[in-house]
Order: structure tokens, then sequence, then C-alpha cells
């Protein structure tokens, strides 16, 4: 799932630590971050939100339902 814009990081963080699966962040450089580990969360935040924009990520998550909670999420944010 690629996304361009999170409104409300905390939420955000909230339904992966909701997730049953492993959720990853993919980077330019072909790493994969765990969102699911604290210190990949704030590294990732410290890379995604350097200049105070996101030109666009992508995010995979191993379980369909988590893609599932990930993807209504997305479709709740303003």
């Amino acid at each position: 799932m690629k996304i361009k814009k999170i409104g409300d990081v905390d939420k955000f963080f909230k339904v992966i630590d909701n997730c049953r699966g492993k959720v990853e962040l993919l980077t330019d450089e072909g790493d994969r971050l765990n969102l699911k580990s604290r210190l990949a969360q704030y590294v990732s935040l410290a890379n995604i939100f350097s200049d105070g924009t996101i030109s666009e990520i992508e995010v995979v998550a191993d379980e369909p339902e988590d893609q599932d909670k990930l993807t209504k999420f997305f479709e709740q944010e303003p």
C-alpha cells in the first residue's frame, strides 16, 4: 500500500500495534523496516518527516486482516 499522507501518526502506530502479523515500511533503498518495533517507528518517523513532507512510502502487511485495518485507517484519514 503506497501512502502519501499520515494525518494522525499516533493513531497510525496504534493500528500497527493492533496488527497480528508483520507490518513493514519499504524504503527507497529497498530496506524493510519492521513497524511493530518502537525503534524502527522512531527511525522511520525521523526519515519520513525530516523535511516536513512525505513524498511517498509503501507499507506492507503480511496478514490480509492487517492490510484491511490499514486500508480502513487510510480511508478515514482527512
